[in-house]
């Protein structure tokens, strides 16, 4: 998938979803449709096993296009909020693994696409943020949700009250960020990172995503029900198959997983 701002790039079944919009990767709308685009390619796609979400070695994203918001009234915006959503729901939604790499600013729209991924690997330059706050507005695509979701609701409050930048340092003892390394390492952490899921139970690891994610939206009592589900279902896989007799066979941690 090439877009103008977003291309989506496969090696060795990891796909790399780049977003490249000077100087600093706003997302507009041009941008979000693009994201959704490439999301769906890597959902739909055999070759992709994980996902690596890069915004290049100096940005990953400072957030939405300001000009384009300044001009959009209220009942434009009615019309445009959810599609704005949307976008990086796509992403969410992705069901195989993804890891966000993030260099430089992940500020706004770009701090909440990074809340999109399963797992951050953030440069030691780096800074993250929800300051929508200082515009006059709160975050609209996921940050008050997926934020809170994350860190817990005092810390999302502090954030998303005051606006304010927190480092690659705080960002990690927060839980915003799983991984801090220096800023030229950032894109080659994410991919060994990803690597490890490259070629594991495809199925599995999806199945565990559902469950993990469906089960922070309902009640303790549906989560174990879903999981159940999931669960069974993955006695029809070939992995399945493949991953008992190798136990079975040679102990844990040597089967050879053909995603089926």
């Amino acid at each position: 998938m090439t877009g103008e701002f977003v291309t989506l790039e496969v090696t060795d079944k990891i796909g790399t979803i780049r977003l490249d919009r000077p100087k600093m990767n706003a997302l507009n709308t041009q941008v979000q449709q693009e994201l959704r685009a490439a999301a769906q390619e890597a959902t739909e796609r055999d070759d992709v096993r994980a996902v690596v979400l890069y915004g290049g070695p100096k940005v990953f994203a400072a957030g939405a296009d300001i000009k384009e918001f300044a001009e959009t009234d209220y009942t434009r915006m009615v019309a445009r909020a959810e599609a704005l959503t949307g976008s990086l729901t796509a992403v969410a939604r992705i069901p195989k693994p993804v890891i966000a790499a993030v260099t430089g600013f992940a500020l706004g729209g770009g701090c909440e696409l990074a809340l999109t991924a399963d797992f951050r690997v953030a440069g030691d330059n780096a800074k993250l943020g929800q300051p929508e706050i200082l515009l006059g507005i709160i975050p609209g695509a996921g940050g008050t949700q997926r934020l809170t979701r994350l860190v817990g609701p005092a810390k999302a409050k502090d954030l998303i009250y005051s606006g304010r930048f927190v480092d690659a340092a705080e960002a990690l003892a927060i839980g915003l960020v799983d991984k801090v390394v220096a800023p030229d390492d950032v894109y080659a952490a994410a991919v060994e990172w990803a690597s490890q899921f490259a070629n594991g139970p495809a199925w599995a690891l999806r199945a565990a995503k559902a469950a993990i994610d469906g089960g922070l939206d309902v009640d303790l009592e549906t989560g174990l029900r879903l999981e159940s589900q999931l669960f069974a279902g993955l006695f029809a896989t070939e992995d399945k198959r493949i991953g008992m007799e190798s136990f079975l066979a040679n102990g844990p941690g040597k089967a050879e997983f053909t995603g089926a």
